[in-house]
């Protein structure tokens, strides 16, 4: 029973050492962010260019056939108890405010979290950190905040392009393929969607870009000796951001909708 009490004790200790270092590593971004930085500002501009391409654009031949699916289930699977609920406020409930944002930030730390955890970690365990130190380069404003900007922005963008294929396209399948009854749909989606709704979505893409930045970043900058170490950390990384963004979706949607 000791071993037991104590092995939680220092598990919940370290998570709190663990959440106290990424609200610091997140302070300190911010402190970069705010005001701008006047040098180098060709040099961040062009790493977010680059990361909001990685993190977006290439993102979209999975973002879109994944919304077109989701969305055309949850229409067909609805429609036919269009009798019994609001199809389009059934709609807007669940891919506006909960399954949008929720696949979006999963297929993001699947594809560009992992990447970034790797990226640093591999950067951190051949002392290229430390050269751009000694050469009087602060890591934290030449490699951290442009990836925070690129992610948090390529997140919010895929989030709403997530929520328009998902209803629009959707219903362009049901429409065209089959002969449920999905007259209305867009009226039904109009009335049931309020500013709170686009608010949400756009609050927990926030949330979750800067989220799953820091967790990947404090992860690929945590010390390392050896390469097999790289592994460990990404799966960390994957594992902490998928908890992170469950949290803090339900904390979001507890706050307006309860």
């Amino acid at each position: 029973m000791k071993r037991f009490v104590g092995a939680l004790g220092r598990k919940t200790i370290q998570s709190v050492n663990r959440l106290m270092d990424l609200c610091a590593l997140t302070y300190r971004l911010a402190g970069i962010a705010l005001p701008l930085p006047r040098t180098g500002r060709v040099l961040i501009r062009r790493v977010v260019v680059e990361q909001v391409y990685f993190t977006a654009v290439q993102a979209l031949p999975v973002i879109i056939p994944v919304a077109l699916i989701i969305g055309t289930m949850m229409i067909i699977q609805f429609s036919q108890l269009s009798g019994q609920v609001d199809l389009g406020k059934l709609v807007v409930l669940l891919i506006l405010r909960e399954i949008g944002p929720l696949i979006t930030a999963i297929i993001v730390i699947l594809r560009s979290a992992t990447a970034v955890t790797i990226e640093m970690s591999y950067m951190n365990v051949l002392n290229e950190i430390d050269a751009l130190e000694m050469a009087g380069i602060d890591p934290l404003h030449a490699l951290c905040f442009p990836r925070l900007v690129g992610i948090t922005s390529a997140i919010v963008s895929l989030i709403l392009v997530f929520d328009l294929m998902a209803i629009i396209g959707g219903y362009a399948i049901v429409k065209g393929v089959t002969i449920l009854p999905v007259e209305g749909f867009f009226q039904q989606i109009a009335k049931g969607v309020v500013g709170s709704d686009i608010t949400v979505g756009i609050l927990k893409g926030i949330f979750f870009g800067v989220t799953i930045t820091v967790t990947c970043l404090y992860h690929g900058l945590s010390r390392k000796s050896q390469i097999t170490q790289v592994p460990v950390a990404t799966s960390r990384a994957a594992v902490d951001c998928f908890f992170y963004c469950l949290v803090i979706n339900i904390f979001i949607s507890f706050i307006f909708y309860v």
